[in-house]
């Protein structure tokens, strides 16, 4: 192999690939001795290849190395004679098998590869879903369909989550977030993977021991969900059917999902002490490369000013904890807040747990002009919906930790007995508050996430902290999938009123008053008496109108009233009158009800009384407005 030298362009960091060679662009002092290590792929002989000290910008090093194919060679870098696996390589060689014994036994270096694919986008576009019409689906890759039998070869690939995308379309789903698809190491072998402080322990000794020391197996834990050090600019070839492919089968699920008008957000977690500049470089090479529409970015001390910045990701949705700050000046408005502040109000009002009415209409309302919002009751962080109303307490002790990880504080209820049961009163408590979950969370004004497989009741057997199961408490178990046909419907129903009436799902703020001159204001509270509000601390009940003389131009224009009571007994709320024309009459009907076994009701029910409202304990319903002449 004969082969040609010469400086590079500095423009891309790590490997990119032309014809018969390929530009190599790495951090590396001046001073440093620099090699890149050209591997045969077909008999691993090594060729280094000395980079001139002179190919040097600033701490840039970089070279064109010509008279090779790519695609019959691997690389890797050598510096000061220690092999580095490129921070920047789109392709990483040697995880193609998830879990790969062998690969732990033989202590297997990984080395970097070059990316070659053409794949054809065709004319893809970005959805650019609006915010009022969001609502999110988060899954991991491997878990949703590993359970699933129909799957066949495919499960726990990209290819059976793109197969998947009929079901999540009917389901009303606009966005999928992916738990980790890049690179990362699933073995407990990684440098700086551990999941929890590793304390100094005491030993026992024998001499302090009247029964014989016991020495317990340690359960091997994998880094299953996928955070830690990262290799942020490669696709998981494991997750892929065919592995050596996995950048174009992940860019067809990307493509197939923009083709039903839906978004692909990835999550991503960057460990402290990640370099702000391959951050960003990361999340442009995504967005350009995979056309990806948004990035959940979780971490400490991240370039978040930057990003917001950065005008290559001006029209990619960016989902983080906070900006605060920082102000979105831009016409397309593409921050989301993303954290846990919406689950906890909510779980405590469900399950009963010194409930705060008005900490929980705040969430309800919560939007901003300059970003959205993500609400969620379940995410994978905790319970699943279906745990929150099974188990008390948390079930954490196959992960080896002695049910010390995890949080604690669930908010979550067994209604009599821990885990699965027969009992039918037990059995219908839980899905009513299910039921009732699913409503509020759809009636919220934020945007909506739903954790995969709790449109079908999915149980992690009350583990709350699922990080290390690769089994089937980890999974989304779709055998339950056939069991559950109203849960899903009644889902399903919700997202589709949801996107009809996009007022509850205003993307502004609600102003609290008439400021169209309409005869009333565009959000109101009612108690017991219309147009007063009670939100003292005590309070568990409460009805929201929303005026549908506020709504869009081209949306239903129906006045809608939804009623919460999580009292232990039946309430009733007052109506307020609705204002009627010179030919027409406008009347309240019942459309919802969380207290019975339809929930929807095919046809809604004009209500005799229409002063007010009984509400079931612990329940929601939806009443709508209709002219009459």
């Amino acid at each position: 192999m004969s082969l040609v030298v010469k400086e590079g362009n500095y423009l891309t960091l790590g490997a990119v690939v032309a014809k018969n060679q390929a530009t190599f662009t790495f951090e590396g002092e001046k001073e440093d001795v620099c090699c890149i290590i050209l591997i045969s792929k077909a008999t691993q002989e090594r060729k280094a290849v000395l980079v001139p000290e002179e190919y040097c910008l600033g701490s840039l090093r970089s070279v064109t190395i010509s008279g090779f194919n790519p695609l019959e060679y691997d690389y890797i870098y050598e510096i000061n004679g220690t092999e580095l696996l490129d921070p920047y390589a789109r392709v990483i060689v040697g995880r193609e098998i998830w879990n790969d014994a062998g690969r732990e036994a033989k202590k297997y270096r990984l080395c970097a590869g070059f990316m070659t694919d053409n794949f054809a986008w065709g004319k893809d576009k970005r959805p650019e879903i609006p915010k009022s019409q969001m609502v999110m689906y988060k899954l991991h890759v491997r878990g949703f369909s590993m359970g699933n039998k129909s799957a066949g070869k495919t499960k726990g690939t990209y290819t059976a989550v793109r197969n998947k995308i009929p079901y999540l379309k009917d389901l009303g789903i606009t966005t999928v977030e992916l738990m980790p698809v890049y690179e990362f190491e699933e073995l407990p072998l990684q440098k700086g993977f551990q999941p929890i402080p590793d304390y100094v322990k005491w030993e026992a000794d024998k001499s302090d021991m009247i029964l014989p020391v016991v020495t317990k197996k340690k359960n091997k834990r994998l880094n299953y969900w996928g955070y830690g050090e990262g290799n942020y600019f490669a696709v998981k070839a494991s997750y892929a059917a065919e592995p050596k492919k996995a950048s174009t089968e992940f860019k067809r699920l990307v493509k197939s999902l923009h083709e039903n008008d839906m978004e692909c957000v990835m999550e991503m977690h960057f460990t402290e002490g990640t370099s702000h500049h391959l951050i960003i470089d990361a999340l442009h090479y995504w967005a350009r490369e995979y056309h990806v529409d948004g990035f959940h970015i979780i971490g400490q001390n991240l370039p978040i000013t930057g990003i917001v910045q950065d005008a290559v990701l001006s029209r990619t949705k960016i989902f983080a904890e906070d900006f605060q700050g920082i102000r979105n000046a831009r016409k397309y408005k593409n921050l989301f807040v993303y954290k846990d502040e919406y689950q906890y109000p909510a779980r405590q009002l469900l399950n009963h747990y010194q409930c705060d009415i008005r900490e929980f209409v705040n969430q309800q309302k919560k939007q901003s002009e300059e970003y959205g919002f993500v609400n969620y009751i379940a995410n994978n962080n905790g319970f699943t919906m279906a745990d929150l109303f099974m188990y008390n307490d948390k079930h954490n002790e196959e992960n080896g930790e002695n049910n010390g990880d995890g949080p604690d504080y669930n908010l979550s209820n067994n209604y009599g007995v821990e885990g699965p049961t027969r009992k039918r009163y037990i059995c219908n408590l839980r899905k009513r508050r299910l039921h009732t979950a699913y409503m509020m969370l759809m009636f919220a004004q934020g945007i909506p996430l739903i954790l995969a497989g709790d449109e079908f009741g999915n149980t992690q057997r009350g583990n709350n902290n699922a990080y290390c199961q690769d089994n089937e408490t980890g999974w989304v178990n779709w055998s339950r999938f056939t069991h559950t046909k109203e849960d899903r419907e009644l889902l399903k129903g919700l997202i589709a009123f949801r996107k009809k009436h996009s007022l509850i799902a205003k993307e502004n703020p609600f102003r609290f008053n008439d400021y169209r001159s309409m005869g009333v204001p565009d959000l109101s509270y009612h108690g017991e008496h219309a147009w007063i509000s009670q939100l003292d601390s005590g309070r568990k009940s409460l009805g929201m109108l929303y005026s549908g003389a506020y709504a869009q131009k081209g949306q239903d224009n129906s006045d809608i009233y939804v009623g919460y009571n999580f009292y232990s007994e039946e309430v009733q709320l007052a109506l307020p009158k609705l204002a009627t024309g010179k030919k027409t009459k406008k009347n309240w009907y019942l459309l919802m009800d969380a207290s019975t076994d339809t929930v929807i009701f095919e046809k809604a029910q004009y209500l005799e009384e229409q002063r007010y409202v009984r509400l079931q304990p612990h329940s929601v319903c939806l009443l709508i407005s209709k002219d009459e002449k």
